[in-house]
């Protein structure tokens, strides 16, 4: 295909639209987070009138952000590694046995991206205190019932796109393995897991990111004691005066979690993405 001159500009403009659609938030971001109170009380700047890290001291005393830290790496944490355990075995089972209703079972999994989160919300809460009353287990205002919720959400996705992963990888890698006296789980943890690697770190990665950024089931199922940093940041709006510096220098250093982790699987996660979603 030959580029015509007009293909090209408008090719620039676009793509100089979209990035500084994405950079001018990040801009406003960071340079708010190290504002002056005074800077952020007035009109807004774009320019900060002195440079101070007085914010990311005052993060820290504001609210009890160090409480909230700890309750969302205990539930992100929690809910990752279990949906990753179970997706494993589902996925291996989906791709390698067959087994009465095989099919059904793949497209229920399936067909539950195909409706919103919000839909869950009131079930869910309605499932909850009813098994607090029978049972007398609280999941309301606990971290299991924040655990599970967010379980309900990335082990559809883990398992459908390792499924496709799993199903690219040879046969005849396990089967010699078998041959050697492995079993069919000894196969899978020394044989099938190393291979899949990329795949189960993207999964992985996406069932942190879910659970790490979501505010709607924290702000319903979460108590004093057990809310997250995604509810948490809304403690830094009082009735008086919103501390916008405090705010968004919370909101980088509850990023920075995110930010990294992805810079460190990022290769992974590419190649994870990419063998699950075409083969």
């Amino acid at each position: 295909m030959i580029e015509t001159r007009g293909f090209k500009i408008f090719r620039f403009f676009g793509l100089l639209f979209l990035s500084l659609v994405v950079v001018v938030p990040l801009y406003v971001v960071l340079t708010t987070s190290i504002k002056p109170l005074a800077d952020v009380q007035g009109l807004f700047t774009w320019i900060p009138s002195r440079v101070t890290l007085e914010p990311y001291v005052q993060i820290w005393q504001t609210v009890p952000l160090a409480s909230y830290f700890k309750n969302s790496l205990i539930v992100t944490i929690s809910a990752t590694v279990l949906s990753v355990s179970m997706a494993v075995l589902a996925a291996y089972s989906l791709a390698r046995l067959r087994f009465r209703g095989q099919r059904s079972f793949s497209l229920v999994v399936l067909s539950t991206q195909m409706f919103p989160g919000i839909l869950f919300l009131l079930p869910l809460f309605l499932i909850f205190v009813q098994i607090q009353r029978t049972v007398g287990v609280q999941l309301t205002g606990s971290y299991l019932g924040l655990i599970i919720t967010y379980m309900t959400f990335s082990l559809p996705f883990s398992i459908w796109m390792l499924t496709g992963y799993f199903a690219s990888i040879p046969k005849e890698l396990e089967e010699a393995s078998m041959i050697d006296g492995t079993g069919r789980l000894g196969a899978l943890f020394r044989v099938i897991i190393p291979v899949a690697k990329p795949g189960i770190i993207a999964v992985a990665v996406y069932a942190f990111i879910t659970a790490w950024g979501e505010v709607l089931f924290a702000s319903v199922l979460t108590s004093k004691d057990t809310r997250t940093l995604s509810i948490g940041l809304r403690a830094y709006a009082s009735q008086q005066d919103v501390y916008w510096n405090q705010l968004m220098a919370a909101s980088v250093v509850v990023s920075l979690p995110v930010l990294i982790g992805f810079m460190l699987v990022q290769k992974h996660l590419i190649t994870g993405l990419s063998s699950g979603a075409v083969k």
